[in-house]
């Protein structure tokens, strides 16, 4: 039996979501989409084709693991998203998971980077295990680099706290800010070879997608 897509996973989310959320708070939900939208970020953040940033981050354990010693091994799948708070984040890291021995069957791997605190982190692995490493993006320094990004509305604050969602808890600052999720695969050169970035955080690349992604990199010795 296929599996659904993760867009398919998203919409059956967002439909029993959605009754849930009154009518204004959705208005200030969809008017900061159409705001980022209408600011170009996705188009303002690394493409394909560009040299991915290097980067070294620790691990909820206390690990640090760099992009270059990564891609020392082959291909790597840098997903940024958006927290452990996230449902449709959550959604989009169970379906990588999934995939997980597909990509390592293709020689890459694959790394989750977030703006959470390493102990929101390890309590969030603790409950939802996944076979990939979580990387500690405190202060969205990585994210930044790559362009993801933004500051959340004060009324969209106020809508997430009265959902139960504690940024300033997840991610141990007032600033507010967030990555727009994204997911770059990355050749063992160091360039992009394929991503997808979106405004809208419930548009993401697809499993499915990564994995033709890879196939096609492996016919591309010359970005090897």
């Amino acid at each position: 039996m296929d599996r659904p897509t993760l867009a398919e996973r998203i919409q059956a989310r967002l439909a029993d979501f959605l009754p849930q959320i009154p009518a204004q708070d959705l208005e200030v939900m969809q008017e900061t989409t159409r705001r980022l939208m209408a600011q170009g970020l996705a188009q303002q953040a690394v493409q394909p084709g560009d040299r991915a940033p290097d980067f070294t981050l620790p691990t909820p354990d206390g690990r640090h693991l760099s992009l270059t010693d990564l891609r020392r091994a082959g291909p790597v799948v840098l997903d940024f998203y958006r927290g452990a708070w996230c449902p449709y984040c959550n959604l989009e890291l169970r379906a990588l998971d999934e995939i997980l021995p597909e990509i390592r069957a293709r020689g890459a791997e694959l790394v989750a980077i977030a703006p959470n605190l390493p102990g929101k982190t390890a309590a969030f692995l603790q409950e939802n295990p996944f076979g990939f490493d979580f990387l500690c993006d405190v202060d969205n320094r990585v994210a930044r680099r790559y362009g993801l990004v933004f500051t959340l509305p004060e009324a969209l604050v106020a809508i997430y706290r009265r959902f139960g969602f504690d940024l300033e808890a997840f991610d141990g600052n007032d600033r507010h800010e967030l990555p727009m999720p994204a997911t770059y695969v990355v050749a063992p050169n160091g360039i992009v070879f394929d991503g997808f970035v979106h405004e809208n955080y419930l548009r993401r690349m697809e499993p499915a997608a990564i994995l033709e992604a890879l196939d096609r990199l492996a016919d591309r010795p010359d970005v090897a």
